[in-house]
Parts: structure tokens; sequence; C-alpha cells
């Protein structure tokens, strides 16, 4: 027998509810969400985690592309992980923004809100009639974000963007992987989540200038801007030097020790980010007395120069105990280090467990799904409960009667003329 979606949730515990008396940190917050793939949209996840009601314009029939990537949750027509994980606490609206009715829902409805949110490609949203300078004459307070590749204007405003692509050209994929081949990019859109950071951060603070100052603003976040910033902090090194960073796999060119090393059983990591780390972990850790006592090994740079010999000497000592034996001595040691996992063993760890990540949420259609909570911890205004992300379309009806007081006949005459397109159904 297979294992269901359903089943996997059950393996976790159910979320615990918010206290219903605690307030949201956004609450009363209206965002008109008209991103799709990852960096939008996760943007506008993190938003709604923190109770903004956060409404997801799509297209009628297919919506936003990200369904579809893989794998697909069986039970549900539209709908794969990776949507799955970028759009919860969101409502959905099906709108045809090709039609002149659809434009004008989307009016009405900017009018009514707080942020908008869009990412399509430069020139895409002034042809629909609702780019900013047309929409802060129907709301001056909006704060439109707008999320772009190379920026909305200048030589590259045309260019799309996509994930590994900014990896590749903002130096981050020269940093990672080994000496002795080109560089690699990392599995996880690593970029795409930095820029949904970045854009949450930039939305709260344009809302918080907007209460100070009683007006709303453009706000634009580029995707390549946040590649070149998440090469950290090799940017000014650069520049202080003239040097090109170079790949050193696992281990570290500014500390040493620090990369993997093998117990007896299993692999893991060390960061030794100073002197004293590294003296304790000779000392009290492997009990090497002329390691922590060596004039070189005692300073960074003596260590970095002779990295192949002291990780030699370090594995000859772990591989005589198993993990749960240096496992213990480096956590009395404080030494930062941590196991090897996959991603399947870090959602079980003990970790995880303690700060209730993995948990299971009622789902409408599966019955229940697994949820991986926000890791921003609100005191006075803890997080939204989460809600799984919407099937296309799903709050249509919903939306269109509680924020602009459509009536049953107006949503007719409009789902009839093909609006809303064919799967939300009305009557």
């Amino acid at each position: 027998m297979s294992v269901t979606f359903a089943d996997r949730a059950a393996e976790f515990p159910a979320h615990e509810p918010r206290p219903k008396a605690a307030p949201t940190a956004l609450q009363g917050i209206r965002i008109v969400d008209f991103s799709h793939f990852v960096a939008g949209p996760f943007a506008t996840t993190i938003l709604g985690d923190m109770g903004a009601d956060v409404i997801k314009v799509e297209p009628p029939e297919r919506g936003d592309e990200l369904r579809y990537y893989p794998p697909a949750v069986p039970g549900l027509e539209s709908q794969g992980g990776p949507f799955a994980w970028t759009n919860r606490n969101k409502r959905s609206l099906a709108l045809d923004l090709k039609s002149e009715h659809g434009v004008k829902v989307a009016r009405e409805l900017i009018a009514q809100a707080d942020v908008l949110v869009e990412n399509f490609s430069t020139g895409v949203m002034q042809r629909f009639g609702l780019d900013y300078d047309t929409v802060k004459k129907l709301n001056p307070r909006i704060v439109y974000c707008s999320v772009s590749a190379y920026g909305r204007e200048g030589p590259y405003a045309d260019r799309l963007g996509f994930d590994p692509v900014v990896q590749a050209e903002s130096g981050f994929v020269s940093m990672n992987g080994y000496a002795d081949r080109m560089g690699v990019r990392a599995s996880s859109a690593v970029m795409d989540i930095s820029t949904a950071l970045m854009v949450s951060n930039a939305v709260l603070g344009a809302l918080v200038s907007r209460e100070r100052q009683g007006e709303g603003q453009y706000v634009e976040v580029a995707l390549f801007d946040t590649g070149v910033m998440m090469t950290g902090w090799a940017t000014m090194q650069h520049l202080v030097t003239g040097k090109e960073p170079q790949r050193h796999g696992n281990t570290s060119p500014d500390t040493c020790p620090s990369g993997v090393f093998e117990a007896s059983d299993k692999p893991f990591y060390i960061n030794c980010g100073n002197d004293k780390i590294f003296i304790r972990l000779a000392e009290q850790v492997v009990g090497r007395s002329d390691l922590a006592n060596d004039p070189e090994l005692r300073d960074r740079n003596g260590r970095i120069a002779r990295r192949e010999e002291l990780f030699a000497e370090l594995n000859k000592e772990f591989a005589k105990q198993p993990w749960a034996h240096w496992q213990q001595r480096m956590r009395e040691a404080q030494i930062p280090c941590g196991l090897v996992r996959t991603v399947g063993e870090a959602l079980r760890s003990p970790e995880a467990a303690a700060r209730k990540l993995v948990t299971h949420v009622p789902h409408p259609t599966l019955g229940q799904v697994p949820n991986i909570a926000s890791p921003i911890r609100y005191a006075r205004t803890p997080m939204a409960d989460p809600k799984p992300a919407p099937d296309i379309g799903q709050h249509t009806t919903e939306v269109l009667k509680e924020v602009l007081g459509f009536d049953e006949q107006r949503i007719a005459q409009l789902a009839s003329a093909g609006t809303f397109g064919k799967r939300v159904k009305h009557g």
C-alpha cells in the first residue's frame, strides 16, 4: 500500500491553534497578490503568516504555473509540492485580466487594498492598466511592490529572471563546489527565497512609512540585486583584495577546522570560527593537547596553512568513536557542530520536533496535510494559524462578496461573461 500525503501528515503532531483573543501583526492589512512562481508568492506567504489577508489573483483555468511543478499532490488536480509550500494562508481569486470585466474587478479590489505585489515581465502591468502611476490614482495609500529580474528601468528591464540564472550571473555559482571542477548551483531556490525575504521586508518598511507619513509608495526588489547580496562578504573581500573567491568544497577559506568529519558511524560538520573554539576542540573533545599547544595551530592562519594535516589528525581521532560519543563531548565543550542530514532526517529530527516545525493541518479535500512552520515567533501577535494553499479560484465568490460587496446578480453576470473562467462555478 502506497503512503499518501495525508499519511505523511499523520507522522507529525497536529498544529496547536493560536490563542483566539490574540491579534496578528498584520491584522487588517489586505494584499492583492498578482505574483507567480516563487519570489513574489513566498513573500506574500510570509505576510499572510503574519495575519495579512492575501488575495492571490490567478489566471482562470491554469492559474499560477508553479502549481504544476512536481511532484503533484495526489488527490489535488492542480497543486504540486512546491506550490503547496509557497502559497499557504491565501485566498485565490480567478480573474481574466485580458478581459475588460476582469481588469475592472481588479481595479476595484486594488482600491480596497493596502499592498499590491506583482512580478510580471516588465510592461505587463502597464498593458493591463494596473501600473503604479494608474493605481496610485485609485488608491494613494497603496504600497505597490514590483519584483523584477534586473529592474524595471534600464537596458536589462526586458530580461526574464530565473533563480539558477541569477545564481550563475551573480557570482554565487563560482563560489560553490570543489576547486578541481566547475562551480555548482544550489539545489534550493536560494535567490527566489532570499528575494522573497527582501520583498517582505520592503513591504513591511513601506507600511511603517505609510503609517507615519500618510502615503503609500512604489517599491522595487530585483532578483539580480539580491543575488549579488547573497554572495555575502565575498563582495567586500574582493573589493579589498582584488582577488576572486575560490571554491573550497565543504571547508571554509576563512576558518579552520571547518568542514565535514567522519565519526565511526556518521558524518558531521564542525565550524571552528575562532581560536578559542579550536583549543576547546583539541583539548576537551579529542584530548590532543599537542594540537592545542602547537604555536602555529593556535592561530587561525596557521591552521589554514596546515589544513590537510589538521583534518587528517582530527579524522583519525573521530574514527575511534560513534557520533553519539562525539556529540555529547562537543556539546559540553560548546563546539558548533551537527550531523550531515538529508531533508527527511532534518524534518524528523529532535531539533525540529522541539521547535514544532512540522505539524499537520486540516485540508478540505485530503483531510489533513503537513505544514512547515514559519521561523518567526511573535509573543504578543502570534503567527496566523496555517491554512493550506488554495485551489484555483477557490475563494472567488467569497472575495467578491466580502471585499467588494458584489451581490449574486453581479457575480452571475461576470461569470457569464467569462471573467472567472470555467473552473469557478456559480449558481
